[in-house]
């Protein structure tokens, strides 16, 4: 597990826990994860030849500087993302063996808003973040990819995503120029509230309800973390498998009063 970070303007702790494995098919693994004190966040690289490590490795180490640049807003957020997707342009440059490499990246950061502090959830491909409070569990993020596309358009049924030709392409990735749109969601935090960050290899071995079973039943993030990330190797762990963990807690003297809501509306694509 690792430590939490109180949050501004509620006594709400924030832990996390973070994991990740090869699988059972791949030689490497190409994904990367941070789970800091505000920011969390899960990379999934393409590419071959280690490129797509490369690529994602850059995505959370330029969003780690967060960490010493307190993000204010969510366009701090975006920018973060932008910054990476030109350093991975400029790794390309230098390097024209890692052409065509690119990566997803998702997550959630705390931005400080003047005296108090609330969730931005970004994305950029495939990978996921899930929000589970009150019982429940909802996708926050929205696939960047050809098989939610063509659901999105009544011409394909979402029994028919997990054996489509196109499930494993995706639309927007960072590395590509012009830079890809990133879609950003700002929630206010929620005592007892968990998000689940993680790359396509658990979306697509686990069910959602699987992930929410397993990701409710332990109370230590790091545990939680564990545990979905070996459920996904043994349904078939056809691809590398990240997960990061984030649980708010309520602290001794939890305003019930405070504005938890989910900010709706302040989402942009």
């Amino acid at each position: 597990m690792r430590a939490g970070r109180v949050l501004r303007g509620s006594s709400m702790l924030v832990r996390s826990g973070r994991a990740t494995d090869v699988g059972r098919v791949r030689e490497h693994n190409e994904d990367s994860l941070v789970a800091a004190s505000r920011v969390f966040a899960v990379a999934d690289g393409m590419g071959g030849h280690a490129a797509g490590e490369v690529a994602s490795r850059i995505v959370v180490e330029t969003l780690g500087e967060l960490e010493e640049h307190p993000p204010t807003s969510a366009d701090d957020v975006s920018a973060a993302l932008r910054e990476a997707n030109r350093r991975i342009l400029d790794t390309v440059d230098a390097d024209p063996a890692k052409r065509g490499m690119g990566t997803t990246a998702t997550g959630v950061v705390v931005v400080d808003t003047g005296g108090r502090e609330q969730w931005v959830v970004f994305n950029v491909g495939d990978s996921r973040v899930y929000r589970l409070a009150d019982h429940r569990m909802h996708q926050v993020t929205r696939d960047h990819s050809e098989v939610r596309e063509l659901v999105d358009a009544g011409l394909l049924d979402p029994s028919e995503v997990a054996t489509h030709p196109l499930r494993n392409v995706i639309t927007r990735s960072l590395g590509t120029d012009p830079a890809p749109r990133v879609d950003v969601w700002v929630l206010a935090p929620t005592p007892g509230e968990r998000f689940v960050i993680c790359s396509d290899g658990l979306s697509n071995e686990l069910d959602d309800r699987d992930i929410m079973v397993l990701a409710r039943q332990y109370a230590d993030p790091q545990t939680a973390a564990d545990e979905l990330v070996g459920a996904a190797v043994r349904a078939g762990g056809r691809d590398n498998v990240s997960v990061v963990v984030v649980a708010v807690d309520p602290g001794e003297d939890d305003d019930d009063d405070a504005d938890t809501a989910p900010r709706a509306g302040l989402h942009r694509p």
